[in-house]
């Protein structure tokens, strides 16, 4: 439900509008495929923080094969990949997880999707290309 509610980029020059556009706010944009699960998981808590952080920041999705023209820039090649941009310039969130560039998993917490949305946001307001994700991920996969 979440993803039909959140305004999707349909085309690159919509993309990059969308990242160019935006002066004050953080821009989070959720590439993906509309239809995986994973997605629309990350889609519904989208959706239920993008009340909450409207002030600062502005949530999109694309559908990675509607729009495949960033696939091989920001290598976007997981099920769902959440990427973050301040005044036109790609924001990088050190996670713990070896990638700065991107979350490329499920968060299905709230409180710690506002969080990182905030510290990302913070970092950027301060001129920061690389912030620290006030939570460690390095753990999140036990092999």
């Amino acid at each position: 439900m979440g993803s039909i509610l959140i305004p999707h980029l349909i085309s690159g020059w919509h993309v990059d509008q969308a990242i160019m556009s935006e002066e004050e706010r953080l821009v989070v944009i959720r590439f993906g495929k509309d239809g995986d699960k994973d997605c629309m998981k990350m889609d519904e808590t989208l959706y239920k923080v993008a009340e909450r952080v409207k002030n600062y920041a502005v949530i999109y999705v694309c559908d990675i094969e509607q729009v495949p023209d960033f696939n091989t820039m920001y290598e976007l090649y997981d099920n769902v990949t959440v990427m973050f941009f301040f005044r036109n310039k790609h924001m990088m969130c050190d996670f713990g997880t070896g990638n700065n560039n991107k979350l490329n998993w499920v968060l299905e917490d709230k409180q710690e999707l506002i969080d990182i949305i905030e510290t990302i946001y913070r970092g950027a307001k301060k001129g920061r290309g690389l912030v620290i994700s006030p939570k460690d991920y390095s753990t999140r996969h036990r092999y």
